[in-house]
């Protein structure tokens, strides 16, 4: 009897930590597609099946769009509001956060619009005055102590419920798209807890974003809703297309930047991008930043809370200064990585690993006793770089905007540059104060066990380097215009150069140095920002900040904590140089045991069973006989052990000295004999195979281009070995001389 005419549940699918078969799901996929096209013809309810199957993807994307915009605005609004409760409260509403609760308030001055009667300081409500010395230290004592609950709450939530919700989560989604299984990782307890924490740990006033996470909340909504369509739920590759986009959408609320994120999935987190998923991308992505822009988290109709519009052209001499910062991206870009990667080593190898809360209450502890006394370190990074990118008003009251106007106003216009005011110097120091910190902080701060993006507090560094660069400028403009470089393009009461501009241009180096990014990186900073005319700086930036960072270290962030934690993840990106043969990496080596195999037609169930209990393998290779070894096919470990059992269940008969075939046809049995068992339905009979001969870096490209689990290796037809995906890690690492047992996650 073939029992296995019926489908058995849980054949085909994956173990925890396993790579999927890209080959098989799409296989499988075609087949399902072809079914459901033959079966259309033939009646009007199978056509509307036909039509709802197509249409369904559609729906999925459109489903991803709305969950992540609602809880990326539901994200933006709690943030605000908990990260202005670290320094007082409203009094005609405890839910309104500082910009909400003086909106409507009729006593306040345009000079002073962030002060108004409703809004009571912590010093205020306990001592009932905001001046003196003992005041400071009250509300000094209260941000520290609201950021140490908010940051104690966030780290232990993650460590009770869902230790997968910390960090940023991309390495994790570079790897999980690449194939790998991570149970788990993008399920509904993560879901939950990492939106929760990521509220708490931005509120908390560490340095850190919400981007990045944001992008693993968004797979999350993706992953979890492909439960609900029978097409995504079965078929892993078609789940990581769902992914793929949900991540695009996940950069959209993010940055508000709907194109910019399609971008970024293609460029740095997709393994397998085909052309349909980028339309389905650009739908979800648009949908989730419409949703957002509904919610309209920031009151002021934008999607990030930093867009700026810059009016005044630049001019081809800034090239240099762009290009500096550039530079200065890039170096900043490859020292990060190499002192984070350093800490998050000793963190896995110490003792410091076993106590992540006692850890993250001390970063915490002394970035908000750091942060308190400077007003740029003391508010959220996000209003720190929208102060920054800002383009200084005559109205503006910032100290960044401080200057000295000796001109008729009435004119109107252009401002000029002006001579720079006490304030503008005083900012520079607590500038020049908060880049230090930051640049210090940020290293320990990623890697915690609490959400964490990088692309804010990398963006900060850059604006701060930028904005720096972008006044020093400006006032040698302004004193020094008649030198050559200035004479032909500035002339005196002219308004030459805009230091939010050269922020802008700092923000996008120094994050381009971190991750690499290029393309995507260009177009999310100018949706950002609106201004098309300022591509060339940034490209000019990216692409100074990418080559510097790549000469000092090959790496982006995420591919290094993917090498460093482990991941099976084979860099596209990497050319690999080696003339290697299959025969040099695959097992059995010489002098190793020999291959375990199964036969087609001679091993009983017990011999089969001995095998499975005897060995750890994925699978294993059937062959004709032990003497021949000619190859027939390969079997799944998993399908094997779901096979048996369910036979044993249902089929009469079935013990432990039944023959198994992976025959077409079994041949007749002598009576009395126990019922034979045909497994040729879980047989795959096209593994792909490879010559001992072929060159490494041929093998290493199918690998990668198909998305292979394993490759059996045969000379003349008879089979002699197997390379596996860790086995070409593996021999990839020992290559660039790293250890070749870092490979560990399988």
């Amino acid at each position: 009897m073939d029992f296995l005419e019926e489908p058995i549940p849980g054949v085909g699918t994956y173990d925890d930590f396993n790579t999927i078969d890209w080959v098989r799901e799409k296989s499988r996929d075609r087949d399902r597609h072809r079914e459901i096209t033959n079966k259309s013809k033939e009646s009007t309810w199978a056509l509307i099946h036909s039509v709802s199957d197509a249409f369904s993807g559609w729906l999925l994307m459109l489903l991803i769009g709305l969950l992540s915009g609602s809880l990326a605005g539901l994200i933006d609004i709690s943030a605000h509001w908990m990260t202005d409760l670290k320094e007082g409260i409203c009094t005609k509403g405890f839910w309104f956060n500082h910009e909400h609760c003086c909106w409507k308030s009729d006593h306040v001055t345009f000079e002073e619009r962030d002060k108004c009667p409703e809004w009571n300081s912590w010093s205020q409500l306990i001592i009932s005055t905001e001046q003196g010395a003992f005041a400071y230290i009250v509300n000094y004592f209260m941000y520290v102590l609201w950021a140490l609950l908010f940051a104690f709450l966030a780290v232990s939530l993650v460590k009770a419920f869902a230790p997968y919700a910390c960090g940023s989560g991309i390495p994790e989604i570079k790897t999980i798209l690449s194939g790998f299984i991570i149970r788990g990782y993008l399920g509904k307890w993560t879901l939950v807890i990492k939106t929760i924490t990521l509220v708490l740990a931005v509120s908390s006033g560490l340095s850190l974003g919400k981007e990045g996470p944001l992008v693993h909340v968004a797979c999350c909504c993706g992953n979890i809703l492909c439960h609900c369509f029978n097409k995504y739920r079965k078929n892993e590759a078609k789940r990581r297309e769902v992914l793929s986009a949900a991540a695009a959408a996940g950069v959209s609320v993010a940055f508000g930047a709907p194109i910019g994120g399609v971008l970024f999935s293609l460029e740095e987190v997709s393994y397998y991008f085909p052309l349909k998923t980028l339309w389905r991308s650009f739908f979800a992505a648009l949908v989730a930043a419409f949703t957002l822009r509904s919610i309209n988290p920031f009151g002021n109709s934008r999607l990030v809370l930093f867009y700026v519009e810059f009016h005044t052209p630049w001019h081809l001499f800034e090239l240099v200064p762009f290009i500096v910062l550039g530079i200065f991206g890039g170096l900043w870009g490859a020292l990060f990585i190499r002192t984070n990667i350093a800490w998050c080593r000793k963190r896995k190898t110490t003792q410091l690993g076993k106590y992540p809360v006692v850890e993250v209450l001390i970063v915490t502890a002394i970035t908000a006793v750091l942060a308190f006394p400077n007003e740029y370190t003391r508010m959220s990074t996000s209003e720190l770089i929208s102060e920054l990118f800002n383009d200084c008003g005559l109205l503006d009251s910032s100290k960044l905007c401080d200057y000295e106007n000796h001109f008729n106003t009435s004119k109107g216009g252009e401002l000029p540059d002006r001579p720079a005011g006490a304030g503008v110097y005083s900012a520079m120091w607590q500038l020049a104060l908060t880049l230090i910190l930051k640049i210090v902080i940020t290293i320990f701060t990623f890697g915690m066990k609490i959400p964490s993006g990088l692309f804010i507090p990398s963006m900060a560094v850059g604006a701060i380097a930028g904005r720096l660069l972008g006044v020093g400028m400006e006032q040698l403009a302004y004193y020094h215009h008649d030198w050559g470089i200035f004479n032909s393009w500035c002339s005196q009461g002219a308004d030459c150069i805009t230091p939010g501009l050269y922020a802008m241009v700092g923000a996008a180096a120094c994050l381009g140095g971190v991750t690499r990014m290029t393309v995507s990186l260009v177009v999310i900073m100018f949706e950002l920002t609106g201004g098309l005319e300022y591509i060339v700086p940034l490209m000019a930036a990216a692409m100074t900040s990418k080559w510097v960072a790549d000469a000092l270290g090959r790496e982006g962030i995420y591919d290094a904590h993917i090498r460093l934690n482990g991941y099976p993840f084979l860099e596209a990106k990497e050319e690999f140089a080696h003339k290697t043969l299959a025969m040099d990496v695959m097992k059995p080596r010489r002098n190793d045991p020999l291959l375990t195999v199964l036969t087609q037609d001679s091993m009983t169930v017990e011999d089969v069973e001995t095998i499975i209990s005897e060995t750890t393998y994925s699978g294993f290779p059937v062959v004709v006989s032990r003497e021949s070894q000619r190859l027939v096919g390969f079997v799944l470990r998993r399908d094997l052990i779901i096979s048996i059992e369910n036979a044993r269940k249902k089929q009469d008969g079935v013990v432990s000295t039944s023959i198994i075939y992976f025959t077409e046809h079994s041949p007749p049995m002598p009576p009395y004999t126990p019922p034979t068992l045909k497994l040729r339905n879980i047989l795959d009979l096209s593994p792909f195979t490879v010559t001992d001969l072929t060159p490494m870096e041929i093998v290493v490209d199918i690998f990668r281009k198909l998305g292979l689990r394993q490759c059996l290796v045969t000379h003349n037809g008879r089979l002699l070995g197997i390379i596996t995906k860790k086995d070409v890690l593996k021999h990839i690492a020992q290559m660039a001389n790293q250890d070749p047992d870092s490979i560990l996650f399988n």
